[in-house]
This record gives structure tokens, sequence and C-alpha cells, in this order.
């Protein structure tokens, strides 16, 4: 039976369609973001989240605790992408990227493992299939999206015992507005839908998946 489910970066792409999905698998959601979150399809809607700060998710976790009771999953989508060289681009690409992408799933998550320790819940993280293996432009994003597998690693290591799993999935290219916009020429049909990935997420946190964690899921379409 699914329970309350909290997901960062709600109100992207990825995230309106993960809220959607979860929402009609019976989850209660969570929609957490630093831009605005439409209360309509979410329990508890908290826009204008710092999900790199430490205490503003530590505020995050006591109203979740006092107006839903307690927290069953987590799903860390907040991120970011850009595509730049490593000669011909900015260092501070990397600072960013580490940021949007790693800093946010580590602050997040320690953040509400008080709450999903009680309830021995799950954690999926957005990794990429890139974070194997980068090609070109993609050092910086790539490396940040290693970052998010090692720490989907080291966290289920910890936390196996505890019974709270942590799993990642990793995309290929996701077939949003944006990179259509960006790619105006691609096969889009190749590309992984954001319906597809919300439907693995909402599996990695059902317990049909109780016996997964520190997985790294590739989802990867025709790509």
């Amino acid at each position: 039976m699914a329970g309350i489910v909290a997901v960062t970066g709600a109100a992207g792409a990825l995230g309106r369609k993960t809220v959607e999905v979860l929402g009609e698998a019976g989850w209660k959601v969570v929609g957490i973001d630093l831009a605005d979150v439409s209360g309509e399809t979410v329990a508890l809607a908290l826009g204008n989240i710092d999900l790199t700060n430490e205490q503003a998710m530590q505020g995050v976790a006591r109203r979740i605790e006092a107006e839903l009771g307690g927290l069953d999953g987590l799903v860390n989508i907040a991120g970011g992408f850009r595509w730049e060289t490593v000669l011909d681009g900015d260092v501070a690409t990397w600072d960013r990227l580490h940021t949007m992408n790693l800093k946010t799933t580590l602050v997040a998550s320690r953040a509400l493992l008080p709450l999903l320790r009680t309830s021995q819940g799950a954690i999926v993280n957005i990794g990429a299939a890139a974070s194997s293996k980068a090609g070109m432009g993609m050092g910086a994003y790539a490396a940040s999206k290693a970052g998010v597998a090692r720490l989907t690693e080291a966290l289920a290591e910890e936390l196996k015992d505890e019974r709270v799993r942590v799993n990642a999935v990793l995309p290929s290219i996701i077939d949003t507005p944006a990179n259509r916009s960006d790619m105006p020429d691609a096969e889009f049909d190749r590309w992984v839908t954001p319906e597809q990935l919300a439907n693995v997420i909402a599996f990695l946190l059902s317990p049909a998946a109780s016996a997964i964690t520190g997985a790294l899921l590739p989802v990867t379409g025709r790509v």
C-alpha cells in the first residue's frame, strides 16, 4: 500500500509527471522545489525551498511530520544540465552542476532520513546514463551525476541493515520540451518519456522492489 512520498524538483517536467504518476498509484505526494509548486496534484506543496540549505530542508522535514505524520519515500529529481566542453567552458559550471545535481540530493536525503528511518522507507535518486562514460561537452554534468551514483551506493550500504533502500535511475535523454528545443533534428521516439521514467521510479518505491538497494538502473529507451 502506497504511503507518503516527497519529490524534489516537483515543478520541472520530470517532477510534474512523477507527481502525477505517484498520485495515481495512491501516494500522498509532497512537492518540493525552489520554484512554485502547484497544490492541485500534491498533498503538501512546498515552493521557494533552497534544497542546498540544510536548515531549510530540516524545516521541510518538520512540516511533513507535523502535517502528514511521516514519510515513506523520497525522490530526488532536482537538478540541471549544461553542455560545455572542458577546455572552452567555465570552471564555475562544475561548481554549479555539482550543487544542482549532487548537493541537493545529499542535503534532501540527510534532512529527511530521520522520517525514512522510522518508516523503513525508500529513496530514489536521478542519476544519468552519461555518468559511466562522458561524451564531448558532458564532463561537468557527468561528473556531478557520477557523484550521485556514488552517493547512492554509499548510502545504500549505510542504511541496508535499517531496511531503508536507496537506488538510482540512470536515464539517457528524457523527452522534454527543453530537450526537443535543444535537439530539434533528433528522433524523439527513441528517447525516454517522463512517464516511462516515473513508472520505474514508482516501482523502486514500491514493496515489489523490497529486495533492491544500491542499484543503478539504466532507463535508456532506444538511445
